[in-house]
């Protein structure tokens, strides 16, 4: 069964120092590998003149560093690190440096770079995402306007509406809601709605 996790509301940037040395981070939500790539060349291009743009995303099971230039396993690991560390999926990390003239060694870039993540994520405001699966709900269409009345006053997150022969609701239902959701359905149709369980999926929690 998935598990919970925490992402971001909205992105966030926050510069530290270490040694003289300038390192800018920026963190963002995601939801694809691609959101990440797209995310990261903005910000090189942001800061295109700067001595490395180093990057970490999570992405589901897909984690990925990157030490730009940096030495192997001293920028990107920590960043990755650092994001799972704190229980976040579905975001990104970019860590532009700006060189002060001071070598850190290898020690020194790895705690640089991991604090400059897990300070920045001490200021992000957090969303708990937790799994649900997508529920169809179809009913035919002299029910349809009561029951996405109903919908979308409850705590239910309407994804989807189709209409043809019936009319199908696509629902995020709480993984522990689903049996529950399932009876009040039936309840708000008189039993005449179809209810099918589909795929997992996360929602805020």
């Amino acid at each position: 069964m998935p598990s919970p996790y925490l992402t971001l509301k909205t992105p966030v940037e926050h510069e530290t120092e270490a040694r003289r040395s300038r390192f800018v981070c920026a963190v963002a939500p995601v939801e694809t590998a691609g959101e990440a790539a797209a995310f990261i060349a903005d910000r090189r291009r942001l800061h295109a003149s700067a001595t490395h743009n180093c990057t970490a995303y999570l992405v589901g099971g897909l984690r990925k560093g990157d030490d730009d230039g940096e030495p192997g396993g001293t920028a990107g690991t920590p960043m990755v690190q650092a994001l799972a560390g704190r229980g976040f999926d579905h975001v990104v990390a970019v860590v532009t440096r700006y060189f002060g003239g001071i070598l850190l060694g290898a020690g020194g870039l790895v705690r640089a770079y991991g604090s400059a993540v897990t300070e920045t994520l001490d200021r992000v405001e957090a969303v708990r995402m937790v799994p649900a699966r997508l529920v169809r709900v179809s009913v035919a269409h002299d029910q349809a306007g009561r029951v996405e009345n109903d919908l979308r006053a409850s705590r239910y997150a309407v994804r989807e509406v189709a209409y043809g022969a019936a009319v199908d609701f696509v629902v995020a239902v709480g993984e522990d809601e689903v049996a529950a959701f399932g009876e009040w359905a039936a309840s708000l149709t008189a039993g005449r709605a179809r209810v099918d369980v589909g795929g997992e999926v996360h929602v805020p929690g």
